[in-house]
């Protein structure tokens, strides 16, 4: 194992210490004790900097299934890393926010710090792992741990309802993964992502390519809540603000986003790819900037704004990955696409991480988050209002914060779609510009929304449940952290030039460097007067607009009626699925033994025999039988008469009689074929058998044939024919049918050799099967210990009388 592997694990590690260091330093907040190790990690990544930033990557194996192709293969490259830095600095800041932010005798903090290393654990499996399976293992995991976050406060029902809804999407998204992965194996035939990128020729021209795209592409929609998956990221919000601003703005939403970054080279040469990832993207991003507007909720706001980021961002990787073909490049050879998909991944963390810190501080310090009872905070909270102004404009693209750099990126590669000849972009592709302006000047007005309903405009303290003041000190810290880096990568861009964004650009689109090169990146407020250049000042003289105006313009809300949502649809589809399998509950469980075999003989039958005869399956064939002797027929005869008698037998007796019958005539059967073992085991058993049923038989009433009258079922009757013809054609297939040699052989020549006896029945019994014979001898000695048991109960409870 690698120190990579021992990193991916050690939060779980220290998941497992949390409740013993919980109980045993009451006085310590927890968090002291969570806090170094997201802080050590953030510091091992970055000694990985320098060597991702000349071009090399790193791969260390650890086997877990080889048979399987499924190794644990920790792999860091640009994109790998980018988000690991992600991950454990933002899971720095957040974790030290938390010990400030969640009391330490209201809260169970040994469960939140217990999830939210899960959590940080599975974010790094997931955007270091080089194998598909393993990264879908953690994938889930991530939903899982996420689903625990959000309902920490179980006592709501809110905080439940939301937890489930994630985890009932993102789990649904998930499945489609895993769907997809396997389609993806079978023409690569393996599931290592570089192996796959490494034989794209063999897996594009696979049929079933198409499948595994999509299904790999709902994977990552509904993680990164795109349209109209993004109905679980609101309802999420009932998490405790540590966890919002950890996951729903930096690492978990931004999954979906990793994964399509990272099978860009594997999908992006399609042009299927582009359009759904575009397409998708441009519709999430307009729908969550409009329906953010209309919230009164801080962290409702955040939510929507949140998709909406997401979209921007999704809908730049889908633009990328065309522009990869028509080389829409400059003189330093860079995608602006994919430069401004990197760039505003960094930066879409660092603004939205402090807004969400500053969303949980105005709710910490007054009691609300209802932007209808806020206002008139900026002089109470004068460094949460200059943080909150910070990131408000950084998401509202204005300068000099890097929203701004990021955003006339993402306006440029939307210009640039115009001008690719893709399913006639010349005439739909003036869309995406258009969508995407409209959709930025919604952004610009949820932003002012934030910050200027919020912290000016009337103080209302008759509406706030706590007199509010400046929040504490070590609360402050990280998001001041946060908007000090959205300044410095603002007036800065170019430190993470080639150190970040550059070799994470080669991660997304390797085909477009030639051995040695790297990508050129160089990011500058100034381009001139280009057509971004109007589409911003257009964004904010109409956001301007907007915002002046809300009362005369948002009644166009109303107008979508209420019962018609995607919410709605959720609700109903649940309740019908719910109502739907109670019937079939219902239905279905009866309480009665017969019942529930019908329905498993029925299904059993039925399938069985289809398939035996839809795939070719029956065959007969007598050359290798033996020939049927005079006697076995007469027994034949003599087991038929008896399963006959015992069925229609009218007295206990007689039908007691009759199966045991049978019974001793399938001991003569052993008898004929030379198995005197299995014959003499039979008559014991049989001799058991029929005396435990005369004993049982003794005891019960008595048996009055006039009373019982049988009636004929025919459904049962059928089920029966069913169940009897397919378990002889079945017989008769598999012994007409040899695909394998006989195993018999190999114990004819190594009973004697290998275990030293001469009777083959007790050495398979006792050596090659000595496990499977000793756990049923042990299951025996349970059931005769229990047998035993009763009896003593029994007998000390007529002592006691």
């Amino acid at each position: 194992m690698s120190w990579l592997h021992l990193v991916i694990i050690s939060p779980f590690l220290l998941a497992f210490l949390i409740p013993l260091l919980y109980k045993s330093f009451k006085q310590i907040h927890t968090g002291w004790f969570v806090l170094p190790l997201p802080l050590v990690l953030f510091i091992y990544f970055t000694k990985y900097i320098s060597g991702v930033a000349n071009g090399n990557s790193y791969l260390y194996s650890l086997k877990w299934i080889p048979s399987l192709g499924i190794n644990f293969d920790a792999y860091i490259d640009g994109l790998g890393l980018l988000f690991a830095l992600l991950i454990t600095g933002i899971g720095t800041l957040v974790i030290l926010y938390s010990i400030y932010y969640l009391s330490k005798t209201k809260e169970s903090l040994h469960t939140f710090y217990v999830y939210l290393l899960m959590f940080m654990g599975a974010m790094l499996g997931v955007v270091l792992s080089d194998n598909l399976i393993v990264l879908y293992s953690f994938w889930e995991l991530t939903s899982l741990s996420s689903f625990l976050l959000i309902g920490y406060w179980y006592q709501r029902e809110k905080s439940r309802y939301g937890a489930q809804k994630s985890m009932l999407i993102t789990v649904f998204g998930g499945l489609a993964l895993l769907a997809g992965i396997v389609l993806l194996s079978i023409p690569s035939g393996t599931f290592s992502i570089r192996e796959i990128v490494a034989n794209l020729d063999v897996v594009t021209s696979s049929s079933l390519f198409i499948p595994a795209m999509i299904l790999v592409l709902l994977g990552a929609f509904t993680k990164s809540a795109q349209f109209p998956f993004h109905i679980w990221l609101p309802d999420a919000m009932e998490a405790p603000t540590p966890v919002s601003a950890y996951l729903h703005s930096a690492t978990m939403v931004k999954a979906g986003i990793y994964l399509v970054a990272r099978l860009s080279p594997v999908f992006s040469d399609h042009a299927v790819w582009f359009t759904l990832v575009s397409t998708i993207g441009v519709i999430t991003l307009f729908w969550g900037s409009f329906s953010a507007v209309k919230q009164t909720d801080l962290k409702g706001i955040l939510a929507f704004s949140t998709i909406s980021q997401l979209g921007m961002i999704m809908s730049l990787l889908g633009v990328g990955s065309a522009a990869l073909h028509y080389e829409f490049l400059d003189d330093n050879i860079y995608v602006v696409a994919i430069t401004a998909a990197v760039f505003h991944l960094i930066n879409h963390a660092t603004f939205k991480g402090s807004l969400f810190m500053v969303v949980g501080i105005v709710d910490h310090e007054t009691g609300t988050r209802d932007i209808r009872k806020l206002g008139g905070l900026m002089t109470l909270m004068p460094v949460t209002f200059t943080i909150t102004v910070i990131g408000g404009f950084a998401m509202a693209g204005l300068p000099p914060f890097n929203g701004f750099l990021s955003k006339e990126m993402f306006f440029t590669g939307m210009v640039n779609v115009t001008k690719m000849n893709i399913y006639n972009m010349e005439t739909w592709g003036m869309l995406f510009p258009v969508i995407a302006w409209i959709a930025s000047i919604f952004t610009f007005v949820y932003s002012m929304i934030l910050v200027f309903k919020t912290f000016t405009g009337k103080y209302q303290p008759e509406k706030l449940e706590k007199k509010p003041h400046e929040a504490p000190i070590g609360m402050l810290i990280s998001p001041v952290i946060l908007a000090s880096l959205v300044v410095i990568f603002g007036l800065f861009p170019n430190i993470l030039e080639s150190s970040i964004i550059e070799p994470t650009m080669a991660s997304i689109a390797p085909s477009l460097l030639d051995a040695g090169e790297q990508f050129h990146v160089h990011i500058t407020f100034w381009h001139g007067f280009t057509p971004e250049l109007f589409m911003t000042i257009g964004v904010i003289a109409m956001g301007i607009l907007l915002f002046l105006t809300l009362n005369k313009w948002t009644k166009v809300y109303r107008l979508f009626p209420e019962s018609i949502t995607l919410n709605n649809a959720y609700n109903n589809g649940l309740a019908g699925m719910e109502k739907g399998s109670s019937g079939i509950m219902k239905f279905m469980m009866t309480g009665f033994i017969r019942d529930y075999l019908l329905i498993i003989f029925a299904f059993i039958g039925t399938a069985v025999l289809i398939t035996l005869f839809t795939q070719g399956g029956f065959k007969v064939d007598t050359s290798n039988m033996a020939d049927i002797g005079i006697y076995e027929a007469i027994l034949a005869v003599i087991m038929v008469l008896g399963a006959i008698t015992t069925v229609f037998a009218k007295s206990r007796l007689t039908a007691i009689i009759s199966l045991g019958v049978v019974g001793y005539t399938l001991a003569l059967f052993f008898v004929l074929f030379r198995a005197p073992d299995l014959a003499l085991t039979q008559l014991v058993i049989e001799t058991v058998s029929v005396a435990l049923f005369l004993l049982c038989f003794y005891h019960l009433p008595e048996f009055k044939a006039k009373k019982v009258r049988v009636k004929f079922h025919l459904p049962n009757f059928i089920i029966a024919l069913l169940v009897g013809v397919t378990v002889t054609l079945v017989g008769i297939a598999s012994s007409s049918t040899k695909l394998f040699d006989s195993i018999s052989q190999y114990f004819i020549e190594n009973s004697y050799k290998e275990a030293g006896g001469e009777n083959m029945v007790n050495v398979i019994l006792v050596d090659f099967r000595g496990f499977d014979t000793l756990f049923e001898i042990a299951v025996l000695c349970i059931a005769a210990l229990g047998i035993y048991s009763m009896i003593r109960l029994r007998l000390a409870k007529e002592e006691n009388r």
